[in-house]
């Protein structure tokens, strides 16, 4: 899909706004209504210090990104809660955007620091965190949620999984994230010490084998931590039609 440079990126400042903040959650995560974030939570983090930048098709808002105000490993921060663009406007480069704008923003207000976390077993996801934006992985974090009963909607309860993640942790002024925000192609040179074959379809396959699912999270889950502990940074996502990997190496 071609991307469409008429979306307009600017901050939600209403209510009104962040209401429409609200609905796309609704209809882009599937979320229950108790998961939701309501309004009040994004006005008060405005009011805290935060923001929420909007992509609007004219008048319609078609993406949200969150960003909460934090002291984040000893300096100032910002915990991006969510990101979110409505399924008919996925693949124009909104959720790219959006991202890019939340940098500029960031850094204008002197932070350089941008946390965030996502599922280890989305590879499209790992693909934009990694690859697209720059982000880096030190932590892997189990049943971050507690259990997620909405792996799989047409599951029954019981067989919630449990909602581990990846931190992203994004620095703004690092090498490969601002060779990316310029528009420049970034090439690594060093080998990687590891790495951790993750899923192309995860939702195939909690929906057709959830037993095989427990197990694959479990392994990815191990595998994670382990080379975490040897010190090793993720610092690269390789795609593949068959073994979509996390690429691994020596920390500083």
């Amino acid at each position: 899909m071609e991307p469409r440079p008429d979306i307009e990126i600017r901050e939600c400042t209403t209510v009104e706004e962040l209401s429409g903040c609200v609905d796309l959650q609704r209809s882009v995560f599937a979320l229950p209504e108790v998961e939701i974030s309501p309004v009040r939570h994004f006005v008060v983090t405005m009011h805290a210090g935060g923001f929420t930048l909007g992509a609007f098709d004219r008048d319609r808002l078609v993406g949200f990104v969150l960003s909460v105000p934090a002291f984040l490993d000893g300096e100032r921060a910002f915990y991006s809660h969510m990101t979110a663009v409505a399924a008919e406007y996925q693949g124009l480069g909104i959720g790219a955007r959006l991202k890019w704008v939340q940098r500029e923003r960031s850094l204008a207000e002197g932070v350089g620091y941008v946390k965030w976390t996502f599922q280890p077993v989305q590879a499209r996801n790992a693909y934009f965190n990694l690859e697209k934006l720059g982000a880096i992985v030190k932590r892997y974090v189990p049943d971050f949620y507690g259990t997620d009963y909405g792996a799989s909607p047409e599951l029954p309860a019981q067989l919630g999984l449990e909602s581990d993640r990846l931190v992203a942790e994004w620095h703004l002024r690092g090498e490969k994230t601002s060779a990316l925000a310029a528009g420049e192609r970034y090439s690594e040179e060093r080998v990687p010490a590891r790495k951790v074959v993750t899923t192309n379809d995860w939702a195939k396959m909690v929906s057709e084998t959830p037993k095989e699912a427990r197990v694959f999270q479990n392994r990815l889950r191990d595998e994670f931590v382990e080379a975490i502990s040897q010190g090793l940074v993720c610092e690269g996502f390789e795609r593949h039609p068959e073994t979509p990997s996390f690429l691994f190496y020596e920390g500083e």
